[in-house]
């Protein structure tokens, strides 16, 4: 039953085989690498020591385009997939490439339905307002309910169901609503990123690849990884919640990144060469 007792169990108690096998991490980006917006000192530590132990990281957000064009440059990721799969920026020697999911006819289509969506929102739901990064966004919409400005329960459930009234895709991070046309999603985005940095299909590797999540948007996530894990603020989410993860974290956002990444370490470390 959802919202009544968390199913997912201590990180600490992940088996000690299953994170000598990790081949990497996808990963969300608000409240799980970030405090209000800036990467967390531990999470940014993590991140340097998963790269230099060849774990590789892939950050999969729904902040846009233009806000995750510097992290995809300064952090150690291999990519940044943006705007909930829509859009991914790839690391390549010292370059970063922009990629979409979506042809440029299809995005400039879209465009002018977003516009018109966003004004209906803001327009039929009172205290609306538009995600401060939205100038940065090329494929969706984003309604702020936590970040600058505060929506409740009934408000958000408003944005979501004129959204998907209009035929969008809606979901609900720990900061915004975001809404947008196409089948792309977190779990595409990780699909595509696999086939796309490495050349295999993740349904072949889902045991190998961790992802670390903190909301209801990462359901979907939770529910395809069989090492998923939630950072601990994930519970203040939990009578939203339908699909927990397998584990949680005892710290939150960036602390419980680093967790999950010391874990990963360790096993490495340990693991008997071949074995992997």
């Amino acid at each position: 039953m959802s919202g009544v007792v968390p199913r997912s169990v201590p990180w600490s108690l992940c088996p000690q085989a299953a994170l000598a096998g990790a081949r990497g991490v996808f990963t969300d980006i608000d409240d799980t690498l970030t405090r209000e917006g800036t990467i967390e000192a531990a999470a940014l530590r993590s991140l340097q020591a998963l790269a230099a132990a060849g774990l590789p990281v892939v950050a999969i957000t729904g902040r846009p385009l233009g806000w995750s064009q510097a992290f995809a440059r300064d952090w150690p990721v291999r990519a940044i997939v943006a705007e909930n799969g829509a859009v991914a920026l790839v690391r390549q020697d010292d370059a970063v490439l922009t990629e979409f999911v979506q042809d440029a006819a299809t995005r400039q289509t879209n465009a002018a339905q977003l516009r018109r969506v966003a004004e209906r929102v803001l327009r039929e739901v009172p205290g609306a307002t538009l995600a401060r990064d939205s100038a940065g966004r090329a494929t969706d919409i984003a309604i702020d309910h936590s970040e600058f400005a505060h929506l409740d329960e009934a408000a958000i459930a408003r944005v979501v169901g004129l959204m998907e009234a209009e035929g969008m895709v809606a979901t609900v991070s720990s900061i915004h609503v975001n809404g947008w046309f196409g089948r792309h999603s977190k779990l595409t985005a990780a699909q595509w990123m696999l086939q796309r940095l490495f050349g295999r299909t993740l349904a072949s590797e889902l045991p190998h690849w961790v992802y670390v999540g903190d909301s209801t948007n990462d359901q979907p996530m939770f529910q395809a990884f069989p090492l998923s894990v939630g950072v601990a603020n994930l519970r203040r989410f939990a009578a939203q919640l339908q699909h927990w993860p397998a584990y949680i974290t005892e710290g939150e956002r960036g602390s419980g990144f680093a967790e999950v990444a010391a874990a990963l370490l360790q096993a490495r470390a340990t693991a008997v060469p071949g074995s992997g």
